[in-house]
Parts: C-alpha cells; sequence; structure tokens
C-alpha cells in the first residue's frame, strides 16, 4: 500500500489532528460539549440566544423526533404538570427506551439509506436499531452482507439494487457513509472543489466494480478492471483509493483469465439458480473499503458524515451544510464541536442510541423556535431552534393519534405502546401520499389539495366514530370544553384565550349544525402550519 494526498484534503487532515490537541476533554457529556462549542460562537458573535422552550414545546419536540409522533394529551399533561428537576432526562429515557423509538429510527434511517432507490432495508434497520448495533458494524453489514445470518436479512438490497449504476452506487455509498458527494468527479476533476479528481471518484469505483446483482443476489467477481478517459483524452486505468488519497494495491485488479471467467460463470449460475449469494471472492474489493474505512487515520470522514447526518436530522442544519458536501472548501461551522462529537462517538464504539439522547439533552437543542428581536440569526450559528417540516411518517401517525378520542389513550406501558403501533399501522399507507421534505420545502400542490377536498382525509381523519376525536365532541355540550380538548389534542397545547374566544364564537353561530361546525375547526388545525411542521 501506498499513499497519495491531494494538497487541500491533507491540509483538512493535519488541521482536524491539529485541533484534537486543542479539544474539550473527552470526560465532557455531549450536551455539554454542544453548550460549550455552540455557545463559544455565539459569544463570540455578539448573539444572545433565543431563551428555552416551555414544556409544551419541549415534549412535542422531542416525542417527534424520537418517535415519530406527536404525543398524547396524557402524556403533555404529566410532563408539564411534572415538578422534577430531572424530568426531561427521564422522559428521554422513556421515549428511547420505548418500541416507537426503534420504529421511527429505523424508517429514518431506511429513508436515508434508500434514497435514490424504490426499494427498502426497514427490516434489517428495525433490527439492527433494536439491539443498538454500532454504526461501523450496521456498515460492514451492509456493504458485505450474509443473507445467511438471520440478523441481517434483507440488508444485501442495498447494494443489490444499486448494482445495475455502478456510478450510481459510487456516488450514493459515498454520501451515505462519508458525507462526500463525488459524482462530479465523474468527467472530470471537481470544478470548485480541488478535493476531487476523477481519480477519487475511479479509485472509490473501483470498490464496488465487481458487485452484481446475480438474478436477484448480490455476488461479487473476484477479478476486474476500471477504466476511464480525462478530459484530455488521456486513458487511464483506476487505482483502488479511498476518498483520503490512500491507495490500496489490490490483486483483484486485473483482467480475469478465461478459466476465471468461465468458473465464475458456472458458480454464479448454480447460485443464481438456488437464488443464494455466491461466496465472497478471496480478494473482495468492498471488503478492501471497510478496511480501509475504519483505520485510525482514515475512520474521520465516517465518523464525521453520521455525526453530521444525525446533527441536521434534530437541529434542523448541519455542522457542515450541505451534509453531502464535506471537504476543504466547505468547512464546518464548529469545527471543534464536529471533531469532539467524532472522536467521542470512536470511543464509544460507534454507538448512535448514546449520540442522539446527548444531542437531545443540550440547551442549544432546546432553544424556542420563536425569535423576538428583529432578523433571526444565520441557521448555522443555533440560537434558535430551526422549525421542521414533518415527514410522512410523522404526519400520518400525528394525523391519526390527534383524531383519536384521547379518552381511549389514556394508557401506560406496553398498553399503549401498542394502541401507538395500532395506531402508526393504520396511517402508513396515508404517508404514501405525501412527499418527503427537501431542504427548500413547501407543502405541494398535491398535498394541498389532498387535504382541502380528499375524501380519504375526510374519512380516515374527520370520522365521527365512538373511539374518534369527533366522536368525543359530539358527547360535550359545553363549546368552552370543546375548544379545549381540540386544542389539547390536536396542537398538544391549550389555546390562547383570543384563539378560545375566537373558535367559541365560531361554533355559537353555527349552533343549528354542530357537528360539522366542530369537524370544521378540527380540520382547520390539522391542516394548519403549527401542526404541520415540528418547530
Amino acid at each position: 500500500m501506498r499513499t497519495f494526498l491531494p494538497t487541500l484534503a491533507a491540509l483538512t487532515v493535519l488541521a482536524a489532528s491539529a485541533r484534537a490537541d486543542d479539544l474539550l476533554p473527552p470526560d465532557r457529556t455531549i450536551d455539554q460539549a454542544i453548550d460549550f462549542y455552540v455557545d463559544q460562537r455565539l459569544t463570540e458573535e455578539k448573539i444572545t440566544p433565543a431563551p428555552q422552550a416551555d414544556d409544551v414545546t419541549v415534549i412535542r419536540r422531542l416525542t417527534l423526533d424520537l418517535t415519530g409522533r406527536i404525543p398524547t394529551p396524557a402524556e403533555v399533561r404529566a410532563y408539564v404538570e411534572s415538578t422534577d428537576p430531572g424530568k426531561k432526562v427521564k422522559l428521554v429515557d422513556r421515549l428511547m427506551a420505548s418500541p416507537g423509538f426503534v420504529r421511527h429510527q429505523a424508517t429514518e434511517m431506511d429513508v436515508f439509506l434508500m434514497a435514490g432507490t424504490s426499494g427498502s432495508i426497514r427490516g434489517y434497520m428495525q433490527r439492527a436499531v433494536a439491539e443498538n448495533r454500532p454504526w461501523d458494524q450496521v456498515f460492514r453489514e451492509l456493504i458485505l452482507p450474509d443473507e445467511t445470518n438471520p440478523k441481517t436479512k434483507g440488508a444485501s438490497d442495498f447494494l443489490r439494487l444499486r448494482a445495475t449504476d455502478l456510478d450510481k452506487m459510487t456516488a450514493e455509498v459515498s454520501v451515505a457513509f462519508f458525507g462526500v458527494n463525488v459524482s462530479c468527479a465523474r468527467c472530470h476533476d471537481h470544478p470548485l472543489v480541488q478535493d476531487w479528481k476523477q481519480d477519487h471518484f475511479y479509485g472509490m469505483k473501483s470498490f464496488f466494480a465487481r458487485t452484481v446483482d446475480n438474478g436477484g443476489v448480490l455476488a461479487e467477481r473476484e477479478a476486474g478492471l476500471v477504466k476511464f478517459q480525462t478530459t484530455k483524452g488521456v486513458n487511464k486505468q483506476a487505482r483502488m483509493m479511498f476518498l483520503t488519497g490512500t491507495v490500496l494495491d489490490d490483486p483483484g485488479m486485473r483482467e480475469p483469465t478465461a478459466e476465471e471467467q468461465k468458473k465464475e460463470k458456472e458458480l454464479f449460475e448454480k447460485h443464481k439458480q438456488a437464488k443464494t449469494s455466491p461466496p465472497a471472492p478471496k480478494h473482495s474489493a468492498r471488503a478492501q473499503l471497510v478496511d480501509v474505512a475504519l483505520r485510525p487515520k482514515e475512520r474521520d470522514y465516517f465518523a464525521r458524515a453520521i455525526v453530521n447526518r444525525l446533527w441536521a436530522r434534530f437541529y434542523g442544519h448541519g455542522l457542515v451544510s450541505p451534509v453531502d458536501q464535506m471537504h476543504s472548501e466547505n468547512p464546518p461551522s464548529h469545527p471543534e464541536l464536529l471533531d469532539w462529537l467524532a472522536r467521542d462517538l470512536i470511543a464509544h464504539g460507534y454507538d448512535l442510541k448514546r449520540l442522539t439522547r446527548g444531542l437531545v439533552l443540550s440547551k442549544a437543542y432546546a432553544r424556542s423556535s420563536r425569535w423576538e428581536n428583529g432578523t433571526p440569526p444565520k441557521p448555522f450559528l443555533f440560537a434558535v431552534a430551526r422549525v421542521r417540516p414533518l415527514t410522512p411518517y410523522q404526519l400520518a401517525a400525528s394525523l391519526r393519534i390527534a383524531t383519536t378520542d384521547p379518552a381511549t389513550l389514556e394508557l401506560k406501558g406496553d398498553e399503549l405502546e401498542k394502541k401507538i403501533e395500532g395506531l402508526e399501522q393504520s396511517a402508513r399507507g396515508f404517508a404514501d401520499l405525501i412527499e418527503w421534505p427537501g431542504d427548500d420545502f413547501q407543502v405541494s400542490v398535491g398535498e394541498a389539495l389532498l387535504f382541502s377536498n380528499g375524501d380519504r382525509v375526510r374519512k380516515e381523519f374527520l370520522s365521527d366514530a365512538p373511539d374518534r376525536l369527533l366522536g368525543r365532541l359530539k358527547t360535550l355540550k359545553n363549546n368552552d370544553e370543546v375548544v379545549d380538548l381540540v386544542f389539547r389534542t390536536v396542537l398538544s397545547r391549550p389555546p390562547a384565550p383570543e384563539e378560545a374566544a375566537a373558535v367559541k364564537g365560531y361554533l355559537d353561530q353555527r349552533a343549528d349544525r354542530p357537528d360539522d361546525a366542530r369537524r370544521q375547526v378540527v380540520w382547520a388545525l390539522l391542516t394548519g402550519a403549527e401542526f404541520r411542521f415540528n418547530y
């Protein structure tokens, strides 16, 4: 093996190494490190951050982020009324210990890992999250899947569904695990980022070039070459090279002999008929990728990428943004914080559950999303919480919970979890109708029409059956009670005085058709911006 480091990439690695000596000590908790570095930057910028969010906002935000749904009215009431100074920590631990945490985190990871495909590895991810498998183990299992192992069943679809387009596989694996989009270096050296040359793209492609879909099962050839042409018309043979510039000597980087091709064809056909994966080759290129990516001198990309992605999910903006542009010309907003978190993740065995807990326990995470003093600071300063659109699954599950009779959710422990899981399952079909939010989110025309005049919304969420919210409202004679219950069930909070007066006035004016009036109120709150976002 020999090493070639492009100038800017080398400087980036050296800078990170130099910063390591200046980081906070490793005995600090994750939330302490976050608040130290974020507050330090705010002090330098002379910015006073937004205050901490109120209890209602905190429990709603945490429940959505950790379990993918709004809290029940009973959960909100218990949290708000509690005087326990450690109630937020206990709430986080309760949510993270729940089956809902496993389901939601598996869904989030599935969506991000399978982006660009029509497939899913949610079953595999749900088992991985339930066992809290280390992230480096998940990486290994997805890149080197073993379909004979029940614990990793389905993992091969991560690569298999990309095997017909190896350029796509190269780019998407690099984005998912290393936070680097090298696709712009496929046809030429990156025009804007000096870090990425064609050698990097085709060097990364060399790890996947021998991967094939063998009749519905993943396979890897023993040998094969990657060749490309530069913009100057020079034909080159790629070297197996990681993003840092480290070049690997691989015996499989050659043209297979005719005899080898014949034997391999026979072997692949045998396994194709049996619908089993052929044994891994003696010199697996993908095994080389796993090995080099997790080496002490190379693993910064791997650790920093997942830290940044989880940060972006919970804070609404990455420490490096966009999350697939981690390179020397797009430095992190808080470089020491990113390095500290990556170091901590590695030191604790790539434990994403531990990292998640620390991210949501910080004061920076719990700030109010309201900014009362003019133009809010830039999002990369994290002075005020970002308002984030709900994902399709969060929205669908929350719609189901918000329109269920809250009395039927006055449960605890396993009973509540089973009830919630049933509601989530019944909402998954509706989630398929909602677009996944992008960076510049706007409610789509399709979603607007669906909620404005879609018969499915009326049938699924505005029924007045006895076990539904509207069914409960029919039993109430006092409009003050109606207004209070609607707000606490749908928006997870009591109405402000002016809201209560306006909605009560609306209901009073329609005393001749109370059921229809109440349905319109529920519909208005469900389709409003407050319900649509995690704030």
